[in-house]
Order: structure tokens, then C-alpha cells, then sequence
């Protein structure tokens, strides 16, 4: 037995002994809440500078282990605090966009890329779920009540790439880019799927934000679905998880070499920029503005909040683990986003 393996026994026989004294509700429960907080030999916090950084938990899915894949919080030395691993008859739907989102009743939201919606609570039972095979990379819970995911993992040309479900269950709106991207030089792109299509998000005025990374830009759609502008041509490649800020700007993750994450305003100009400089990072795929003006940048071994000069306040990594570029997409870490501490 190696040594990596050793640690790696040893560390799963911490988890069973903390589970017995930690007040799980029973020892078969998918979902455990560490009390007190436990280490994971292959994460760590590097960078912690506490009278700077946004105070909080920050919570993501974790692919490193393909065999494992899970949803952990983590405070900020790096400890975790909760964890759900996903089912094994169900861990192989972690591919494309295995997405999280922590919901204001404390509950988790996710997808699992294939297989359908889940909102779980703190002890892992199921509340909610819609199953569809045609979900991935995105899902937001919106005021209403209703979720809104995306479909890009090989979406062809007759399907939806975004769907708004409600309670129930039910479709009660979708938006399809054939109804106003058949025609060249559109209809005959296909890259892992015709549109590929990322992330959405519901706009404020009432339109959605959708991004379709195979045409290298963004597209603004009104109730109806009708185009109302698109963002970035000729500035984004591969764009990845946009996200409107309070002054109107955009921030997202370009793949225009090097990976970076920019600000871009209206009128499609780059107002701010941090370039991720580690290769292991590749790809990159998230990015969230926090209260505090910093910004919580999402790599597959490397997740980093900097200030608005680039300063890096905290960083998390995968110790000593990195993935070849051929496989580097589908393991490792998707997006995160940080959870202020008084609201839990």
C-alpha cells in the first residue's frame, strides 16, 4: 500500500469515527455536518489573509475523485464542515457542469449532468428533484419558486438549451436557438453539442442572460425568447458562468488564451481583468463578485479570491494533485461561491 493510499485510509477512517460523535442523524445518511470541522489530506488553504478576505464558508462540488465525486463546505482554513457524496448507482453523472447553488433556506441545490435536478437538505434527503437526461453545466433557483437549467452537454439543433421548471415539475418556458441561430455561420458549429450552451441566469427586467460557448458570445432574450442583444462578439472565446453586477457590468470567465476572468460594461469593454496564470488551473469556469468588492475565482485545482488590484487574499487547492489536459475538464472542481457565515 502506498503511502497516498495509507493517508488516504486513514483519513476515511476519521470520517466514520467523526460521523458516530458529531450528531449525524443516523450513520447511513449521505449528508454529514462536521462538528468540529475536519481536514481532508487533498485540500488545503494556502493564502489566508483574514482582515481582508469576505468571512464565510464557501461551498463547491469536488470531482478530483471520480469514484467519489461529492458537494463540500468548507470554512475558511480549508476544513470541511458539511459534505454530501453522491450516490454510488449515481456518481458517474458529474459531467459536463456538476453545478451547486446553496438555496436562502439552507438547503442545496444541484445537478448532476444527464440525470436531473435535486434540491437536499442538510441531512441529504431529497425535497425536490426533476429528472431530465437533457440538463447540464447550470442550475438557479429563481424567486418564484421555479429553477432554470441549461442543456449543452451534446445538445443537437432541436432541442432546448434552457428550460424554467416549476414546482410541479412542469416546463412552463424554454428558449430554443434554433428559432434564431439556424443559418450560417451558426447551424453547422457543433463542439461537444451544437451550442454547448453554459450558463443562465434571469435578468432583473425580466429577460435571461443565456450563454452558448460554441458562438463566443452572450445573448439577451425577452419573455417571449426573442433576441434582444447579443454581448462580447469578437471579444469571447468560450465564455463561461456570466454574471450581471449591480452597475450593469458583466463578469465572466474568457477562454481567450490566457484563461482569464474579466468586467466587461455595455458596451462590450473590459473594465477589469485577472489572469490565472497556473496552467494546472485550465479551464477555468467561475467567477462571483462578493459584498466586499473582492472576487472568487473557480479553477479545476484552485479556487482564489483576489481584491480588485489582483491582490490573492485566499486560496484553496488540491495538494499535490493535477490532472492532464485531456482530462482536466471533467475532474477536479466547477464552480464555488461563498456563503456568509450569519446567513446559516
Amino acid at each position: 500500500m502506498s503511502k497516498k493510499d495509507i493517508v488516504t485510509f486513514l483519513f476515511f477512517c476519521v470520517i466514520s469515527a467523526v460521523a458516530i460523535f458529531s450528531g449525524c442523524t443516523t450513520m447511513n445518511s449521505k449528508a454529514i455536518t462536521y462538528n468540529p470541522a475536519i481536514v481532508d489530506p487533498d485540500i488545503h488553504v494556502d493564502i489566508y489573509r483574514p482582515e481582508k478576505a469576505f468571512n464565510g464558508t464557501t461551498l463547491f462540488a469536488d470531482n478530483h475523485n471520480p469514484n467519489r465525486p461529492r458537494i463540500i463546505e468548507v470554512n475558511m482554513r480549508g476544513e470541511i464542515v458539511w459534505e454530501y457524496v453522491v450516490p454510488d448507482h449515481l456518481k458517474h453523472y458529474n459531467n459536463p457542469g456538476f453545478d451547486v447553488e446553496w438555496l436562502p433556506n439552507n438547503n442545496i441545490l444541484f445537478v448532476l449532468p444527464r440525470y436531473g435536478v435535486f434540491e437536499i437538505d442538510r441531512n441529504g434527503k431529497v425535497v425536490w428533484s426533476y429528472l431530465d437526461t437533457k440538463v447540464s453545466h447550470d442550475v438557479d433557483r429563481l424567486p418564484n419558486g421555479n429553477t432554470l437549467v441549461v442543456w449543452g452537454g451534446r445538445d443537437e439543433i432541436g432541442d432546448a438549451q434552457v428550460k424554467e421548471i416549476n414546482k410541479a415539475g412542469k416546463i412552463v418556458w424554454a428558449w430554443y436557438a434554433k428559432d434564431h441561430f439556424f443559418k450560417l455561420p451558426y447551424k453547422d458549429i457543433y463542439d461537444q453539442g451544437w451550442t454547448h450552451t453554459n450558463a443562465v441566469t434571469r435578468l432583473p427586467n425580466g429577460n435571461t442572460l443565456i450563454s452558448p460557448r460554441n458562438f463566443n458570445f452572450l445573448i439577451e432574450v425577452d419573455p417571449q425568447g426573442v433576441v434582444v442583444r447579443t454581448i462580447g462578439e469578437g471579444l469571447l472565446r468560450y465564455q463561461h458562468d456570466p454574471e450581471v453586477l449591480p452597475n450593469g457590468n458583466i463578469l465572466l470567465v474568457n477562454h481567450r488564451r490566457p484563461n482569464s476572468v474579466i468586467e466587461i460594461n455595455l458596451n462590450g469593454k473590459i473594465v477589469w481583468q485577472y489572469i490565472m496564470s497556473d496552467p494546472n488551473t485550465w479551464p477555468v469556469r467561475d467567477a462571483d463578485r462578493l459584498p466586499n468588492g473582492n472576487t472568487l475565482i473557480t479553477g479545476t485545482t484552485k479556487i482564489v479570491e483576489v481584491t480588485p488590484d489582483g491582490e490573492e487574499l485566499w486560496q484553496l487547492t488540491l495538494k499535490d494533485i493535477t490532472f492532464t489536459r485531456e482530462k482536466a475538464a471533467g475532474l477536479g472542481f466547477y464552480k464555488a461561491e461563498r456563503i456568509k457565515l450569519h446567513d446559516k
